[in-house]
């Protein structure tokens, strides 16, 4: 595993007598973008949630205002711009029917889940319970609620990944969200596509794997979906502040949820390329158990190439302009966290100018952050923010994230 030594200096080599060029900007950009998180990771300890979140709502300086080549999601598919409040409701409406035209109709969501306890024990201060449910209408899966101790009604966080087991602590180091979460206070539900993982197959398919009818990256926001219903009906739930994250696949799976279900309050998505580059191997979601579903065989998994095109939707995604800046807009107001590592440098603000844009028409602000480390792997530093920010946001001393507008 990679892992960032926060005491080590990065030292970028001087070269007289030449221009640098933007790539080597952008790099120490990057670096020093890096070390300044590192650097106030140190201090997180003595300072507030508040105090600790606040610095990532701000740009650097370099990529403030930089809005990219990104197309603006305030602009309606006639040419007109939304200014008002009243105007973005009705351009969110347009931009979220033209993407479940694209990525396929859901099924009903399952608002009265059936949940079956299989074995509970007791970790500390948390009742840890195995659970299994139908998240899609003909599968049912096995994840793990976690209950901390306490009276009343709690805020709560689902986390996604490859298998369920690696949140609750029992996998790769740092990516112990959900016992970490539940152990500040957080009802927590982990939850995983252990048998799509076994199977390399890695998504869901509906109704089948020959066959399917969604993309299978939105029929796990789907999923996702109906697990915010299982918490809901937690009576040490309280359903107005559920939030969801997840690490790189899981990431990819959080921001799609989150974006494309609007009750969950806020979300933090790690690493998951926050928009489409066809350059970097780990941003694919060309391949088919994403957005480039298409019946096998499916295309060798890898870049895409001549020899070895994107098919299904994605490429038709990319001729038409599309990018997923679009659906991060649909979380305005909502607050939502890019931890951001080898593929979400700090260059990713311009993509993420335009959701600060559309919550200032919104009349709010600091709804958008992202801190930046070198490596792909989350690491103690970036996690703290992660939790800090849920705690921001949904601890009930605070009103619930929707609530909070500029002054």
């Amino acid at each position: 595993m990679c892992t960032t030594d926060n005491s080590r200096h990065f030292l970028l080599p001087i070269r007289p007598l030449r221009r640098p060029n933007a790539k080597a900007i952008q790099m120490a950009a990057f670096v020093l973008t890096a070390l300044a998180f590192s650097a106030s990771a140190s201090a997180q300890a003595t300072k507030s949630v508040e105090e600790t979140v606040r610095p990532y709502f701000a740009p650097p300086a370099e990529w403030q205002h930089d809005l990219g080549d990104y197309l603006s999601p305030l602009k309606f598919a006639d040419g007109t711009m939304a200014k008002t409040a009243a105007d973005w409701q009705r351009r969110r409406a347009e931009i979220l029917k033209q993407w479940q035209t694209l990525l396929g109709e859901w099924p009903p969501l399952i608002t009265e889940p059936m949940v079956e306890i299989l074995k509970t024990e007791r970790r500390g201060t948390i009742v840890q319970h195995q659970v299994r449910f139908f998240w899609t209408p003909n599968q049912k899966t096995t994840g793990y609620l976690l209950i901390p101790d306490g009276e009343g009604r709690r805020p709560a966080v689902i986390t996604v990944y490859y298998e369920p087991e690696t949140a609750i602590g029992l996998g790769k180091e740092d990516r112990d969200f959900a016992i970490q979460l539940a152990e500040r206070g957080f009802v927590t539900l982990s939850i995983g596509t252990t048998e799509a993982t076994a199977a390399k197959t890695y998504g869901l398919y509906y109704p089948t794997i020959e066959d399917a009818t969604v993309q299978p990256l939105s029929m796990l926001a789907y999923a996702a979906a109906n697990a915010w219903h299982v918490l809901a009906k937690r009576p040490e739930v309280d359903a107005e502040r559920i939030g969801i994250t997840g690490h790189s696949f899981g990431g990819k799976w959080a921001l799609f949820a989150s974006c494309l279900f609007d009750k969950f309050a806020c979300a933090a998505w790690s690493d998951p390329g926050i928009v489409f580059d066809d350059t970097r191997t780990s941003i694919n979601y060309w391949e088919p158990w994403y957005l480039g579903y298409h019946p096998r065989p499916w295309r060798a998994r890898g870049l895409i190439t001549e020899e070895n095109p994107a098919r299904g939707l994605y490429p038709k995604l990319r001729e038409a302009g599309r990018d997923l800046h679009e659906l991060h807009a649909l979380m305005a107001p909502r607050p939502f966290l890019v931890s951001g590592g080898a593929e979400d440098p700090p260059k990713r603000w311009q993509a993420l100018n335009h959701s600060i844009a559309v919550n200032s028409v919104l009349g709010y602000r600091n709804r958008v952050a992202m801190t930046n480390r070198p490596a792909h792997s989350p690491n103690p530093e970036s996690n703290a923010v992660i939790y800090a920010f849920f705690e921001h946001f949904l601890k009930p001393t605070r009103a619930p994230a929707k609530a909070e507008a500029a002054k």
